[in-house]
C-alpha cells in the first residue's frame, strides 16, 4: 500500500510505514541501543527501525502519520500549501512507557531518496554559510568534494549544518539546496536556537536529516515523563527545475508564515541615525538637524539607535545598558520631545533596544533582577562582551520589559522599536532545565512568545529584529517580524555581496539592507566627522546611486549625514526613496531572481532581481571588474531600461536573452526594469 503526498510517496507494509524502504522519523532514547557503526550519524537511532505503522489521516492539505515503539509514539505531521510545492514538516514524540525517558536526538523528518552514495560526483550541495558583515554567503560543491564517497563500506562520512546558541545563524543559515540532474531541493529549519541538519548515506542511498538540538551537537536533551510530549522545530522543503523557481516556491511558502504588522503595510522607509552618523551617540540637537534631511528625503521613519539612555558617553554605554531610562545629557528636554519633533516633520519615531541584556556594570538592574532572571550555567551568570543575557521564562523579567516597552511607546512616544541582540550566549542556560540546549530552547520561545503579546498589545508599531545585522535571520524568529536587520556591514562595495543572495534567505518585503551615502572612512572608531566641503570632494553620485541601488531589492534603512551632500546628490537620493516606493506591492508578490547565479564575496560583477511574471527589477554591479557586463535571462527581452537613476544612463543592448551593460566605472550600479517575452 502507498500513500502519496505531494511529491513524498510513503509505503506501507509488513507493519511498517517507509519512504524510499527507509524510516523517516528517527528518535534516540537514552540507553537504548543506537544499532549503528556510523559514528556521529543521526540514524539507525534507538526507536528508528522499532517504530511500527498505527494510522494515517489526511484533510485539508495536512497528514498526520502515526508509529509507536514499546517506548514512544511518533506523530509526523505534514502540510501543503495551494501555491507552492513546500510542504512543512514537524514530529511530536510521546512518551507512552510508564517510566521516564530521555530524548537525545529526535528528527522532525529524515528525506530519503535523495540519490546514490556512486552518484556523489554529480550531486551538489549549497550550504550558506553566515558571518558579521557577510552574511548569506551560498558555496555550491558536489558530495564527493565533501568527502562523501562510494568506498564499498558504510561510511562516517556526513555533510552537516548546525547552531549551538542563542545567535541561531551567526555561522550558517539553517538551510540547503541540493542539485541532481537538474533538479534542485531546498530545505530550510525553523529554529531560533540549536538546530542540526546532516547529508549522508544509508546503504548506499543519500538522506537528509533535519531538527532541532541534538545531545552529540550541542548537549540538548530532554526528559519526558510518562504521558509527557515534546515536539519539534519545523522543516521545510520544495523543489524547482532551477535556482529561480526552487527560491521562488521557498518564497511563496515563507510568505505563508512571515510576520505581518499592520503598520508595515506600505513597506515604509526607514532612516536610522545610527550608521554612518551617531554611532551610539544621539542627542537631541542633532536629532533635529538630521530629522530635517531625513523627511527631505521621503523617510517615513526617523529612528534614535544606541545611545538615547543612560548618561555614560557613547562609546562606554553597553556596559551600562539595562534600565532604558531617557538620558538627560544628551536628551534635555525629553526623548519626547524628540519624537515629537520628528512627527511634526511628517514622520513617526522609532527608538532602539537591547531587551534580553544587561550591562555587567548596570548594578541597579542586576540586584533588581537577582541571579534567578538571568541565563545560568554552572549556577553562574553568564557574561559576554561585558554583558549578562536575561531568561525569558521568568515572568519578572517579562513584566519588567513589557513596562520598558510600554514607557517607551506611550511615554518616550516610539512608533517603531528596534529589537538588537549583539551577543551570543553560548550553549544555553542549565537552570531549569534537562540540559543547556533544552534551556536555551526553552528560553527561546519564551522570547518569541514575549514579542507575540507585545505585537498584540501594541499592533500600531512596528517592530524590527536585528542581531548585530543578520546573527538570527531564521524563520522562527521571522514568523514575528515583519523587517530583519541583514547586515551590519560598513562598506558599501562590500553590501553587494549579501545584497545580491539574501532574497535567497530572506522575504524582500522584510529584508533590510543600509543605505549610508555619506559613508565615512574608519566608521565608528574613526573619529573622523564629515564636512560640506569633504562630502563635495569625497562623495562621489556613484557612491550615493550604489548605495540606494543595495537597498532597492530589500527595504531601505537610509543612513549617514545626507544633509551634507549637494543638491543633485541629494536629488539623487530623493529619487531612490521615491521610486522604492513605488515597489512595494511588487516586493510583496515578487520572487527573487538570480541570473548570474549566487554571487561570491569578492566577484567583480552581481546581479540580482525580483520577478513577477514576465516583469524583472534587477540590481546590477561593477565592483571593480571589466566594464562590460552580459547577463543572460532565459527569455526574449522585449524592453529593458534603467530605472534609477534616469538622468545618469548606461549604454544597454538585448541580444537575444541576454542583456549587455556597459559600465563608465569601475565601482558603479544601476536599477533596471526589463520586459521579456
Amino acid at each position: 500500500m502507498g500513500i502519496r503526498f505531494g511529491e513524498l510517496v510513503f509505503e506501507i507494509g509488513k507493519g511498517k510505514i517507509t519512504s524510499c524502504g527507509k524510516p523517516f522519523a528517527e528518535v534516540q532514547i537514552a540507553g537504548e541501543n543506537k544499532d549503528s557503526h556510523l559514528g556521529a550519524k543521526m540514524i539507525h537511532s534507538s526507536e528508528g527501525r522499532r517504530f511500527v505503522y498505527m494510522s494515517h489521516s489526511e484533510r485539508n492539505g495536512r497528514m498526520e502519520i502515526v508509529q509507536r515503539s514499546e517506548k514512544a509514539e511518533a506523530r509526523t505531521v505534514l502540510s501543503k500549501y495551494a501555491d507552492t510545492n513546500a510542504v512543512s514538516i514537524f514530529t511530536e514524540i510521546k512518551n507512552i512507557s510508564n517510566e521516564e525517558i530521555v530524548l537525545e536526538e529526535a528528527s522532525a523528518f529524515r528525506l530519503n531518496g535523495l540519490g546514490k552514495l556512486s552518484e556523489t560526483e554529480n550531486i551538489y550541495f549549497y550550504r550558506f554559510t553566515q558571518s558579521h558583515h557577510a552574511e548569506c554567503q551560498p558555496w555550491r560543491f558536489s558530495l564527493a568534494e565533501a568527502g562523501l564517497f562510494d568506498a564499498g563500506m558504510p561510511g562516517q562520512k556526513r555533510v552537516f549544518g548546525c547552531n549551538v546558541g542563542s545567535w541561531s545563524t551567526k555561522e550558517e543559515l539553517p538551510q540547503g539546496i541540493v542539485e541532481k540532474s537538474g533538479r534542485f531541493l531546498m530545505f530550510q529549519i525553523e529554529s531560533n536556537a540549536d538546530w542540526y541538519y546532516e547529508i549522508s548515506d544509508d546503504d548506499g542511498e543519500l538522506y537528509l536529516w533535519l531538527g532541532g538540538g541534538t545531545y552529540p551537537f550541542g548537549g540538548w536533551c530532554r526528559r519526558l515523563r510518562s504521558g509527557e510530549s515534546y515536539r519539534t522545530p519545523i522543516a521545510a522543503f520544495c523543489s524547482g527545475r532551477d535556482l529561480n523557481e526552487v527560491v521562488g516556491e521557498m518564497t511563496k511558502y515563507r510568505r505563508r508564515i512571515a510576520g505581518k504588522c499592520a503598520a508595515d503595510k506600505e513597506l515604509p522607509i526607514i532612516f536610522n541615525e545610527y550608521m554612518h552618523l551617531s554611532w551610539d551617540s544621539p542627542d537631541e540637537e542633532r536629532t533635529k538637524l538630521y530629522a530635517r534631511a531625513a523627511a527631505k528625503a521621503g523617510a517615513d521613519y526617523y529612528v534614535i539607535d544606541c545611545g538615547w539612555h543612560d548618561e555614560v558617553p557613547g562609546g562606554e554605554v553597553y556596559p551600562y545598558v539595562g534600565k532604558w531610562r531617557e538620558s538627560k545629557a544628551r536628551f534635555p528636554h525629553g526623548v519626547r520631545a524628540a519624537t515629537e519633533y520628528i512627527r511634526s516633520l511628517g514622520m513617526k519615531a522609532g527608538l532602539w533596544i537591547e531587551p534580553e541584556v544587561v550591562g555587567c556594570r548596570c548594578a541597579e538592574m542586576i540586584d533588581f533582577y537577582g541571579d534567578e532572571c538571568f541565563l545560568r550555567r554552572h549556577g553562574k551568570k553568564v557574561c559576554v562582551m561585558g554583558r549578562y543575557f536575561l531568561d525569558f521564562r521568568r515572568e519578572k523579567v517579562r513584566a519588567t520589559m513589557t513596562e520598558t516597552l510600554r514607557r517607551m511607546i506611550e511615554e518616550y512616544g516610539a512608533d517603531y522599536i528596534k529589537l538588537d541582540y549583539n551577543e551570543d550566549a553560548g550553549a544555553g542556560t542549565d537552570e531549569d532545565a534537562d540540559g543547556a540546549g533544552e534551556g536555551l530552547e526553552q528560553c527561546a520561545k519564551a522570547y518569541l512568545g514575549w514579542i507575540a503579546q507585545l505585537r498584540e498589545r501594541f499592533p500600531e508599531v512596528l517592530f524590527e529584529t536585528c542581531s548585530s545585522g543578520g546573527m538570527r535571520m531564521d524563520y522562527e524568529t521571522l514568523k514575528y517580524f515583519s523587517v530583519v536587520s541583514t547586515s551590519d556591514q560598513t562598506d558599501y562595495r562590500k553590501y553587494p555581496y549579501i545584497a545580491g543572495n539574501i532574497l535567497a534567505a530572506v522575504l524582500p518585503e522584510q529584508a533590510a539592507v543600509w543605505s549610508y551615502p555619506v559613508g565615512i572612512p574608519g566608521g565608528p572608531n574613526g573619529g573622523f566627522r564629515a564636512t560640506a566641503e569633504w562630502t563635495e570632494k569625497n562623495i562621489s553620485e556613484e557612491q550615493v546611486i550604489m548605495n540606494m541601488v543595495n537597498a532597492m531589492l530589500g527595504r531601505i534603512h537610509l543612513a549617514s549625514d545626507i544633509r551634507l551632500l549637494s543638491a543633485e546628490k541629494f536629488a539623487l537620493v530623493e529619487e531612490g526613496v521615491k521610486y522604492a516606493k513605488t515597489l512595494s506591492e511588487v516586493k510583496r508578490r515578487a520572487s527573487a531572481f538570480f541570473p548570474l547565479g549566487f554571487v561570491r564575496f569578492g566577484a567583480q560583477h552581481a546581479a540580482a532581481g525580483i520577478a513577477v511574471g514576465k516583469k524583472i527589477w534587477l540590481s546590477v554591479w561593477n565592483l571593480g571588474g571589466k566594464k562590460r557586463l552580459r547577463v543572460p535571462f532565459g527569455a526574449g527581452i522585449k524592453e529593458a531600461k534603467i530605472a534609477y537613476p534616469q538622468a545618469l544612463p548606461l549604454s544597454l543592448r538585448a541580444d537575444g536573452e541576454e542583456l549587455e551593460i556597459i559600465f563608465t566605472e569601475d565601482f558603479q550600479a544601476r536599477f533596471l526594469e526589463i520586459q521579456t517575452d
